[in-house]
Order: structure tokens, then sequence, then C-alpha cells
């Protein structure tokens, strides 16, 4: 069995695990390998919003994002999906995720100007980017053969690693946490540049991309799924959206992923972001919400066993101040860290 730290990350702890040496965990999950040389990812978020039926102006954005991801410097891979939010808004979210920073900031600035660069009527336009160097990140996955996320653009995947299946697995993955505790610092604040909207977010800001793939599943399976446990984890992901900001969740978005031709596929995954990994963690081992999405998983997983079908996986990271970026024009005020500062100035 692995350490989900890879050992050019393993450094001596001055924090320990909330494990002992010998835990072996009930059932293997992986997670995914990065080459040596690569210190640092990008995980940036393109987001699209609007009101009603779908205006020329949104298709004609998601048609140029499209175009410029698959230009020169572009990423490795990148996916796209759809929510509405709570303020009853449809958004459109391009994600695309970069292994080298070099690459991506020469992709960047012609991006950015035309994305958030000017108004279209009818629309809103957003950026949120996360840089973290790789001691700062994790990734979990139920399954092998299908990455999903940043995971894509690693060079492979674990094998059965040992920190997962107990509460705190989550930070154990993370390398920094075996000398840091990752707390937040400092408080958002807003940058306006002229119809520009930035957010400098607090440090050791949280992000995690929780998905679910039900597409292999069959009849029995994912009417067990569909009937039993999404309508769970729905509610959950509605109470994040609606009243997360109370437990230190500034915006939370359950989407379903979009495929090339724009139509829902059988994929979704909650992408949240908090204030702190620990407020995560608490939500995650304490909260009615969690605690009944979690009950209702376990439940599916002892009856159907080792012939569970359904694909899991999630993504965490903890960014210092100097590795986000957050940018919004003509989004309604409760628009992803837009809500930070609201809350801030509150």
């Amino acid at each position: 069995m692995e350490s989900a730290i890879p050992p050019h990350l393993e450094t001596k702890r001055s924090r320990h695990k909330r494990v002992p040496d010998d835990y072996q965990p009930p059932y293997p999950s992986f997670v995914a390998r990065y080459k040596p040389a690569v210190s640092r990812v990008v995980m940036a978020y393109f987001g699209v919003q609007y009101r009603g039926a779908t205006p020329a102006a949104a298709t004609d954005a998601l048609a140029r994002i499209a175009k410029r991801f698959a230009a020169a410097d572009g990423p490795a891979h990148w996916d796209r999906a759809h929510y509405v939010d709570h303020a009853g808004f449809a958004n459109v979210v391009s994600v695309a995720y970069w292994d080298d920073v070099a690459r991506f900031d020469a992709w960047f600035a012609p991006a950015r100007d035309d994305w958030t660069g000017k108004a279209d009527e009818g629309i809103g336009t957003f950026i949120e980017v996360l840089r973290p160097s790789v001691e700062r990140h994790e990734t979990l996955f139920s399954s092998l053969g299908r990455p999903e996320g940043v995971a894509v653009i690693a060079d492979g995947m674990s094998g059965d690693v040992q920190e997962h299946a107990y509460w705190g697995g989550m930070r154990d993955r993370i390398p920094l946490s075996q000398t840091s505790e990752m707390a937040p610092g400092g408080k958002a604040e807003l940058v306006r540049d002229g119809a520009r909207l930035r957010v400098k977010a607090n440090d050791n800001l949280c992000l995690i991309r929780s998905g679910q793939d039900w597409s292999d599943t069959e009849a029995s399976e994912r009417e067990l799924y569909l009937g039993d446990v999404e309508p769970v984890l729905r509610e959950g992901m509605d109470f994040l959206r609606d009243d997360g900001v109370a437990i230190g969740c500034y915006a939370n978005r359950y989407m379903r992923v979009l495929g090339a031709d724009g139509t829902p596929t059988e994929k979704s995954y909650g992408q949240s972001w908090w204030k702190s990994l620990a407020a995560l963690e608490r939500w995650a081992e304490s909260h009615p919400t969690h605690v009944k999405i979690f009950g209702a998983a376990m439940k599916y997983l002892s009856t159907l066993g080792p012939s569970a079908k359904l694909r899991l996986y999630h993504e965490v990271t903890v960014a210092a101040a100097d590795e986000q970026f957050f940018e919004y024009l003509n989004c309604h005020p409760k628009t992803g860290m837009l809500t930070a500062v609201e809350t801030v100035s509150a």
C-alpha cells in the first residue's frame, strides 16, 4: 500500500496523521500522480451567466473560449458544466487545467481581456483561477481507468493508498499538512477596475471539486443511485448553495457536466469555495446535510459491494493568497467569491 503523498514530497512531520501507521482502509482508493518535475498546476474556471433562454452572446462567448482552449499554450484538459444558481441565473462554467504555469501565463492575458474585458449585453462573465503548488493539493478516486478534472493532466494514478476512508484523510493527503495547519489568514477585499470586480480572498482559501459518474451503471444500480442517493446529495448541495456562508462556504455549485455537443451527460460535480479546509472538514464530519449524504452513500455501497459501477472522485486545494485570481463582470453580487466580500462588509 502506498502513501497518498508521493516520495519526493514527503518530509519530516511536525503534525501527525489522524490514523496510526498500520491503518488498513476497508476498500481501495487511488490518487493522481504528477511527474516529479511538475511543481504547480493551474485550474481556471471561466463562467458565463444569464437569466432565461440562452442569449446569443452566451453562445458566442462559449465558442470563443473553446477556440482559445485549442490554441497555442492552451490547457492540457478542459470540461464544461451547467447549473442554476440561488438567484435563478443559469451559469455555464468551462474549467481548464495546466501543469505548466509559464504556458498558462502566456495564454491567459488575451483570454482574460476577451472574457472580462468588455461587457456583452444580457450576460455576465467571471474568471476564478487557482495555481497551487502541488504541496497544497490532493485528489482521490474510487476506481482506476477514467481520470477526471485535474487528474487528466497527471502522469498516471497511484496504487491503493492508505490515507482515506476516515475523517481527516482529506487533510492527510495534502503534502503541506505534514508541517502546516493551513489556517486561514486575512480578510477578503474588493478591487474595482472599471466595470471589473476583483476579489482578493483570504490566505489558505479552500476549493473542492467532488464528482459523480453514473454512466457505467446498469438499470438497478442506476435506479438506486438516482432514487436514493442523488436526491440526498442535491439536498446537501442546495444547503451549501443557499445557506453555506454561515458555516464558511462562500459559494457552492452543483453542476451537470455537458458533452461536446452541449447536452447533459451522466456526470455531475459539486464545486465550492471555503474559507478554510477546517470549515470544509467540519461540514463533512458533523453537519446533518453531509451526515445524511454519507449515510446514503454507505448504504448504497454496502448494498452493491464490489459490483458498484458508480465512479466517485474529488480534488481539494488549499491556496495561498498569491495563488488566487477572481474577477467578475456584470455578474449578480452573490456570484462565486463576491459573496466573500459581501460577508466581510456585512
